[in-house]
Order: C-alpha cells, then structure tokens, then sequence
C-alpha cells in the first residue's frame, strides 16, 4: 500500500528524521580518548529533562524494564517491603518484577481506570510506624488504560508523615511528554525509556537516581551487576561506560534531548495537552468512554478508548492496520479486547493527529460501530482550532 503507515500505538513513536540521521552513523571507538566530550554534556543535558540538578542520570542498554530492575537491585535486600498500587498492566508487572526479587509487595489493587489511590497510600504508611516500607512505586502514566497518576500528592504524603520510604517513579510513557518534577516531587529513582518521548528507537533505559538511592545502594543486598549503579557512576564520572554501550543510539539520544531544547520543555508539554485534548474531544463526540475514569486521570500521552457492549476492541485494531496501515494498541490483560489506544507522544502535531482519528473512524465504521462519520475529526477540529486561537492572542 503506497503511503505512509500512521504509527499511533503508545510507543514506539514516529521517530523525526534528524533523529533518524543522527543514528545514520559508522560506528565508533567508544573508548576512544575524545569520546568524554560527547557523553559528558549528554549525561547533563539529560538531567534537565528529567528537571533535576541534584540526580544523576544513568544509561543503560535496555528497555523501561531494565529501568525497573535496576531500581530494585540497586537499592533493596531480600525481604523488604514496598508499597505499589496495580491499576494496569504495567503497574501490575513492575509489583510482579519486585514479587520475583523477594520483596515483600504491599500492592494495593485499584479500579482498572483509576490511578494511584492517595488515601489508601496515606493509610498505609501512617500505620508503618516502624517505618518497615522501604521505597514506595507510583507508575506515573499507566499506558495500558490511559491513566496518569499524582506523583507530587504521594511526596506530600511521605513529607507529611515524615516517612523515609524512598519514592521510585515509572515515568516511561511520561518523561519528556508530560510535566515531570525530579528534584521538586523528591523522586530518588525515576525510570524512562527511548522509544516514546525520547522519539528513538527501543534500546535504553534512561534513570535519574537521588543521592539517597545511590547511598541505599552501601547496604542493599539484593545481586546486581549489568545495572550496577556504582559502577556505571564511577566509569560515567570520566566519559566513559563500564562495558560497551549503545553508542549508535546515544547520538540518536543527542538529538533527541536537542529537538526537545528547541522547542522548549513547557511548549512540548503543551502540545501534548493540546493533542490529547482534541482526542478526547473525538471519543466524547463519538459516544463512546474513556478508559480513565474521570479528568484528574486523564493521560497527555495515550487514551484507552472502551467499545460498546458486543464490539471486540481488536476488530478496529486489526481493521486499521490491515486495511489502513494504522497501527493502534489493543487493549491488555483485563481491558483487553475491551479498548483500544491511540497513543498521542512523542514526535506529532495537529495534522498527524486527525490523521489518525480519521483512520480509527474508518475502522470503527467498517466494524459496526455506530456513530456520525466525521464527528470525532471535526470535534478534534474545534478543539484544536480554539486551542490555536488562544495560542495566538496569549503571543500577541
């Protein structure tokens, strides 16, 4: 089929042709003496993406969960407890991942729709008087059900108790697309991946640690090699890596930090707002549900949209990808066949973005589903054109 293929699932993302030229490279000596001035101002250029001064940030070759992991091994022992909420896919692997650790996972199961439930956090770590929560997991964005959660209230929490569990942060379908507060919320491990706001390829997990986590790391005891933190510190402190790193996609990396420096943090935060507000303008106009069960949990980066009764949300998913070239992501575990998503990060605009409610129309028309051709793309229209307007007298 001639044409583009529209890539709308939650990640990975289009990824911008300066990107794709900066990976466009021979390969390179990564010990070569010179090699310091390329990574040393990308190590610190990417900690003002993550809007921190006092973390370091460390990358590995891997995925987000590389990033999960070497949270865990880094800073725990066998037997201590954390604190987690399960309202998605992700959420519930990150509980499984520290399950199969050792750790004693205090996971509190919430509605499929919701986020992290801040009283039930406050309850339980009023009632740890003896402080035996050790690090507490909050997945910022739940990509499986369009779900972001409130980081800063659970710092509030922590603070108001004065409890010192530590504050670990999934923040993969959120850093570099939504607003996120390393140093201001007190997060000590935040985990990121390239393959969505980033705009890269899959194949690094991008940490920003605390002093805290780094000195938790003296007396943890849980086996750690690969994502060492002490020894990717001591070997990145001199520009260099402790083993071969991803060097190819590192200068993707370079690019990436550099287009979201042009365009600036708060405008790239902005635009996702603004794109995912047309979206959600269209699911309204269709008659149809948002996953996420209210506006304080609505997602800048995917909305899960729920099919009526007797639809399978996999027939529109395989619709548009074998009939429109429309990649869209099918619904997991529980909502499964129960939504589908339209992922909104990353590298897109306006145009891109009726693109794909213009296809997701097509596929749920040839399904059955009932609903005014055109209806979701024009209300994304008006959505987008006011949001323009105000934009344009806000520069005046």
């Amino acid at each position: 089929m001639p044409g583009f293929k529209g890539l709308f699932v939650p990640g990975p993302t289009n990824m911008p042709f300066q990107i794709r030229q900066a990976l466009d490279v021979a390969l390179e000596d990564h010990r070569a003496p010179d090699y310091p001035q390329f990574i040393l101002p990308l190590l610190a250029d990417v900690k003002k993406v993550f809007q921190s001064k006092n973390g370091h940030v460390i990358i590995f070759p891997g995925s987000g969960t590389g990033g999960w992991e070497s949270a865990v091994a880094n800073t725990m022992s066998p037997g201590d407890r954390v604190l987690a909420a399960v309202f998605g896919q992700f959420s519930h692997l990150w509980v499984d991942l520290c399950q199969r650790f050792g750790l004693d996972v205090d996971a509190v199961q919430t509605d499929w729709g919701k986020g992290v439930p801040l009283d039930q956090y406050r309850a339980r770590l009023a009632a740890d008087k003896q402080h035996a929560i050790k690090a507490v997991l909050v997945t910022h964005n739940e990509t499986a059900t369009g779900v972001t959660s409130d980081v800063a209230g659970v710092r509030r929490i922590l603070d108001d108790l004065k409890h010192p569990a530590m504050l670990f942060v999934d923040g993969v379908s959120s850093i570099a697309s939504i607003d996120f507060r390393f140093d201001e919320w007190g997060v000590d491990v935040a985990v990121a991946g390239s393959q969505k706001g980033f705009m890269m390829p899959t194949g690094l997990a991008i940490v920003c640690v605390s002093e805290k986590a780094i000195k938790a790391g003296e007396t943890a005891k849980l086996p750690r090699c690969f994502y060492d933190y002490k020894d990717m510190l001591r070997s990145n402190a001199q520009g260099y890596f402790p083993y071969t790193p991803a060097a190819t996609l590192l200068r993707g990396l370079r690019a990436s930090v550099d287009l979201l420096f042009s365009e600036g943090l708060p405008n790239v935060f902005a635009r996702h707002r603004r794109l995912a507000g047309a979206v959600r303008a269209a699911v309204d106009a269709w008659g149809l549900r948002n996953c996420a069960q209210g506006p304080e949990w609505y997602s800048d980066t995917v909305t899960a949209v729920m099919v009526p009764e007797g639809f399978n949300a996999n027939d529109v998913v395989t619709t548009a990808y074998h009939r429109y070239n429309l990649s869209l992501g099918g619904g997991l575990s529980k909502v499964a066949g129960k939504v589908f998503r339209i992922g909104h990060l990353g590298w897109l605009n306006e145009i891109m973005v009726l693109q794909a409610l213009g296809g997701v129309e097509l596929a749920m028309h040839d399904v059955g589903i009932k609903f005014e051709p055109g209806v979701g793309v024009g209300a994304a229209v008006r959505h987008l054109s006011k949001a323009s307007e105000a934009m344009r007298i806000a520069a005046e």
